[in-house]
């Protein structure tokens, strides 16, 4: 029998999207100038205000007000009456060094052997039904929200959109466990009240039914038809499960005017599903942004993903979820787990594909650091519209080296290279 299955996701005005990429950015301008700086940064925001706290150990100077004023501005948080405003807002910093008792266990002698920042379990997923390897239904919300965002941006087609927005995609799967339609699509986002009462002879209901009337449409028919085009233009197949039967909720509530930190107070680390799989697979638990890559919730994460995604795509199995764990202070993990949903395409149990990773890929912390250039100051764009299922890229980047600021190529998204699958199809004897 059939099922449906539902995944979420935030734009990244969303009060919790904001905290975390104020997180990712403080985190960033540290590495730039420092890239042995162990950062654990949450921030809280609310109406006028955002608070800097946490966990730092860096010789850098970092401008706290500066850097969160610009990811506020850059986010679209300019006008006063969003109650929220990048140039206005009152900026607390609460930051202080780092425990000792945890830089003991962190720092070593060797560098390889540098041990985990914490202990912990950390998962990472793959699946072939999609091309990004992805759930489909977290790869439609998030391209949802990225077109929606590239829309307000123009402001052209949707002139009232604000920064705030929610998406929701149901897919219909069928016995076998593959996508067959979109089924639902919810949609919510904040926007100006552009109708007014006094135009309908002060009946604000009217108003209010006018505008989401109009919004609706702009989504039926602007939106999703771009949603559509970018995924065809990028070779992806999903835009085709979005036929013309699926139900569409709109601002449910009526309208979304009051919205981002005046209308929700946004925290680090409370969108950990949207930013991995969308409720498909596992989590460990733990968040990601404004953490530097010693904090293993992170790097192994990334990890765990990079695992699973080259193992999906060198054939060892449709689906493939992959669990580290680690003590603090130790470098190799204390156990990693692999199941493959009983969609193994190999001679070996789960057990035993849990062994060949353990030989093919180094999990020690400082190595995984060192495979995707985790010191570097990358962090940032990683904190809205999910971790994974991204394009790996590579792209100039100013750092400090030797005390002199330099411009220097670096990687985003490493993890998402698939750059194992040649070695893992040799070592299982796979032929394409």
């Amino acid at each position: 029998m059939g099922y449906l299955f539902t995944s979420e996701s935030v734009s990244e005005g969303h009060p919790d999207k904001v905290a975390d990429q104020i997180s990712d950015a403080i985190l960033d301008e540290f590495l730039r100038n420092d890239p042995q700086a162990k950062v654990a940064c949450e921030v809280l925001v609310t109406t006028g205000l955002a608070v800097v706290g946490g966990e730092i150990c860096s010789d850098a100077y970092v401008d706290i007000q500066s850097v969160t004023r610009g990811v506020i501005n850059r986010i679209g948080y300019t006008r006063s009456e969003y109650m929220f405003d990048g140039n206005a807002c009152g900026i607390l910093s609460a930051i202080h060094e780092q425990s000792p008792d945890i830089s003991q266990g962190v720092v070593r002698e060797n560098a390889d052997e540098q041990g985990a920042g914490d202990q912990g379990m950390m998962f990472g997923y793959a699946t072939d039904e999609s091309k990004e390897l992805m759930p489909a239904s977290l790869i439609l919300s998030h391209v949802i929200l990225n077109e929606l965002t590239v829309i307000r941006r123009q402001g052209e087609a949707m002139p009232y959109l604000r920064p705030d927005a929610k998406s929701q995609v149901t897919i219909e799967y069928d016995d076998n466990g593959k996508p067959l339609r979109v089924h639902t699509i919810v949609v919510s986002m904040q926007h100006d009240e552009f109708l007014t009462a006094d135009k309908f002879g002060g009946d604000e209901k009217l108003a209010e039914k006018q505008m989401g009337a109009i919004i609706k449409e702009d989504v039926r028919t602007v939106l999703l038809p771009r949603v559509k085009a970018r995924l065809a233009a990028a070779g992806d197949r999903l835009g085709e499960l979005i036929g013309n039967d699926y139900i569409l909720h709109v601002n449910p509530t009526g309208k979304f005017v009051i919205g981002g930190p005046h209308g929700d107070t946004g925290l680090t680390g409370r969108k950990i599903v949207v930013d991995t799989y969308g409720g498909r697979g596992a989590h460990g638990g733990g968040a990601f942004s404004g953490k530097d890559s010693s904090k293993v919730d992170r790097s192994a994460a990334y990890a765990a993903r990079h695992i699973a995604k080259n193992m999906v795509a060198a054939g060892v199995a449709e689906q493939m979820l992959v669990q580290v764990a680690y003590a603090i202070g130790v470098a190799r993990p204390v156990s990693v787990f692999v199941k493959t949903y009983g969609t193994s395409k190999v001679g070996l149990s789960d057990g035993q594909l849990a062994g060949v990773v353990e030989r093919l890929f180094d999990l020690r912390p400082a190595k995984i650091v060192e495979r995707f250039g985790l010191r570097n100051p990358i962090f940032e764009v990683t904190a809205a519209y999910g971790h994974f299922g991204r394009r790996p890229y590579t792209k100039l980047a100013e750092v400090t080296e030797n005390g002199q600021k330099v411009q220097r190529e670096v990687e985003f998204f490493g993890w998402e290279k698939l750059d194992m699958v040649d070695k893992i199809r040799q070592t299982l004897q796979l032929t394409v």
